[in-house]
């Protein structure tokens, strides 16, 4: 029994990690405590497997592991940055600014207030990152207003938790910083990765809501008139759209010849200051300008697209690293909140508790997660796992297609910042192995651990919305009508299409990996076979100007220097004179180095007496050997050597 457990400790410890998880201890606490105790039992099992190489002093390793690969990654600086950059957006009312006015100009169509908050859910997943403050803020401002207007409960609850949950797949998503650092792969080229995956997934969710809105029209009915406070004036908004784009476009040609690199972005920057800037004027000064509608779509949307470009565009283009974006984030969410006269010390307060706990959470986390890992890697866990996938059937559609029900599974009971630390770390050898891009795997099990919040009835997202949803009948505001609560099975019933809708995204990611791919640029490098070097004619017929190679005159030179393609001066070979028997009998041609003669048989050996070639400079009378020693068949008529006398030269 002692032997079955030493051989098979990696598994066992793997199997009392989940169980603990499952009987509901803190995942930190869980991995740490599981580490430490399967350490002491594979030092004392150690004897009895070869696979077990723990030992008392390997516990010296902790320290570093601590300080050397959490405490000092930059990278993980990040997370704090983002985390207030969203925390202070959510609490300064830019969410329901959106929501109000993307769901008065979406108001017209069925299913409109459903597009806006998808839309500003993606927009809030842009710029807060967080799931729980994207939830939270538009099941507070949108799910009332759903309600009053006739939304059916399933699709108003689905709607909201979905859009929320983009916060995980569109960048500057948290996940997608901790799963580049377990994966050891750039936070910018997961970014830039996983850009399209999360706009296809929000054109799915649109297709979605069009598609219902289509063969059930009273399930998201369009606002009433009376409801649309902002009015008309859509092409007074289209109108301002395509002066800001030629705008920009005259303003990136004039700038080209001037400006060397992003000439195009700065064209746009003019376009838009000078579009809000109109706004601004019509606003303040009452004009009739353009539309009231246009004004506040203009003035409410361009700040928070702003801060996007400022913390995307920067790390897209190189200019600025992932933690220095999230830096620069929190400055401008700062600027905005108090641009909205809403900065304070209680704002300032929240956040940053809010922040400090969320930072504190994810490194007690990982501090767990090395405690363990330095175990589990002890015992080899992590070759067990690797053989475990490589050796499902089918390859790497196979051990994809594992992978995947895995982590949805796992998700029902888990977290994703616990997915992201137990169990990426071991599915990313198996996956190099099989030649997979770590990137595009990344960004795969990002789109899966997104059905985490999802999940009836363990789904985060289906948590948060429940504790700002209505539990009670209550009277309107607005209409003053009895409304009735939304109960917690509509909000199941309504999260689970959106969540086949990620299964969705899961299947096309795998199927046109292109979508993520395109993270290493559009120009694949040219092929070595193609790559022709053209040097440039310096001077002189041979190319390089040099001067030219070989002896005067003789037959394997001549003037022009077409048999000397370098040019480079004469090596000291002297030409042989006619008639003299320069090559061996065999026909062969013999170099003449104008070096004096090798004997190796000492001072009375016997040189052949034909194919004499004197050398220059020397009264030597020594011959070539006769063609005889050169033939395969080793007849020669050369003399014999004397080993036990050394060479002599003359």
């Amino acid at each position: 029994m002692i032997e079955f457990v030493a051989h098979n400790l990696a598994p066992i410890m793997f199997g009392s990690l989940v169980i603990f998880l499952l009987l509901g201890y803190p995942v930190a606490f869980s991995l740490a405590a599981n580490g430490l105790l399967f350490f002491v039992i594979g030092v004392e099992l150690a004897p009895l497997s070869p696979d077990i190489n723990l030992f008392w002093p390997l516990l010296g390793a902790l320290p570093d592991r601590f300080f050397g690969g959490i405490m000092s990654n930059d990278t993980l600086l990040a997370i704090p940055f983002f985390t207030f950059m969203g925390l202070i957006l959510e609490r300064s009312g830019m969410a329901e600014d959106l929501l109000d006015t993307i769901g008065q100009l979406f108001g017209p169509l069925r299913g409109g207030l459903a597009y806006a908050v998808i839309f500003v859910g993606a927009l809030l997943a842009a710029t807060t990152g967080v799931v729980a403050a994207s939830v939270i803020a538009m099941g507070l401002i949108s799910l009332p207003i759903m309600l009053r207007y006739g939304y059916d409960r399933r699709l108003a609850s689905g709607v909201i938790v979905a859009s929320g949950t983009l916060a995980q797949i569109v960048p500057p998503s948290l996940v997608l910083i901790v799963l580049a650092d377990q994966l050891g792969r750039s936070v910018g080229d997961m970014y830039s990765g996983a850009l399209v995956p999360a706009l296809v997934l929000t054109g799915l969710y649109v297709t979605y809501i069009f598609g219902l809105t289509m063969f059930n029209a009273k399930s998201a009915p369009a606002l009433p008139p009376e409801a649309r406070t902002l009015g008309g004036g859509v092409t007074s908004l289209i109108v301002a759209l395509v002066l800001t784009i030629a705008v920009s476009w005259v303003a990136s040609i004039y700038l080209e010849p001037e400006v060397h690199q992003g000439a195009v972005i700065w064209g746009a920057v003019i376009g838009v200051l000078l579009i809000y800037s109109a706004a601004v004027i019509n606003k303040a000064f009452k004009l009739t300008i353009m539309s009231y509608l246009a004004q506040q779509v203009i003035i409410v949307m361009i700040p928070p697209l702003a801060l996007i470009f400022l913390v995307l565009g920067t790390i897209f283009l190189g200019v600025a690293t992932p933690t220095e974006g999230g830096a620069m984030g929190a400055v401008g969410a700062l600027i905005l909140a108090f641009g909205k006269r809403k900065l304070n010390i209680d704002l300032m307060t929240q956040a940053m508790e809010s922040t400090a706990k969320l930072s504190a959470f994810v490194l007690f986390i990982l501090i767990g997660a090395r405690v363990f890992s330095l175990t589990f890697y002890g015992v080899n866990g992590h070759i067990w796992v690797e053989e475990l996938l490589t050796a499902v059937p089918g390859g790497e559609t196979g051990f994809l297609i594992v992978v995947n029900i895995l982590v949805f599974f796992l998700a029902f009971f888990l977290d994703f910042f616990e997915l992201a630390f137990i169990i990426v770390p071991l599915l990313a050898p198996a996956a190099e192995n099989l030649g997979i891009d770590l990137i595009w795997f990344g960004v795969l099990l990002g789109i899966n651990m997104q059905t985490s919040f999802m999940h009836p009835p363990f789904g985060f997202a289906l948590f948060y919305l429940r504790s700002v949803a209505a539990k009670v009948p209550y009277l309107d505001r607005i209409t003053g009508k009895r409304m009735e609560p939304v109960t917690t099975g509509q909000i199941y019933w309504g999260a689970i299409p959106f969540l086949c809708i990620q299964l969705v995204m899961v299947a096309l990611t795998i199927m046109f990996p292109g979508m993520v791919m395109r993270y290493k640029g559009e120009q694949a490098p040219a092929e070595p076979a193609n790559i022709q070097i053209q040097l440039p004619s310096i001077g002189g017929g041979n190319g390089f100007g040099l001067p030219p190679l070989g002896a005067p005159g003789g037959t394997g030179a001549s003037p022009s220097g077409q048999n000397n393609p370098l040019g480079l001066p004469p090596l000291g070979l002297p030409a042989p004179a006619p008639g003299t028997g320069s090559a061996p009998a065999g026909g062969a041609a013999q170099p003449s180095l104008g070096l004096p003669p090798l004997q190796l048989g000492g001072p009375d050996a016997n040189a052949p007496a034909t194919g004499a070639n004197p050398a220059s400079g020397t009264g030597s009378d020594t011959s070539a050997p006769t063609s005889g020693a050169n033939e395969p068949n080793g007849s020669s008529s050369a003399p014999a050597i004397d080993l036990s006398q050394p060479p002599s030269f003359n």
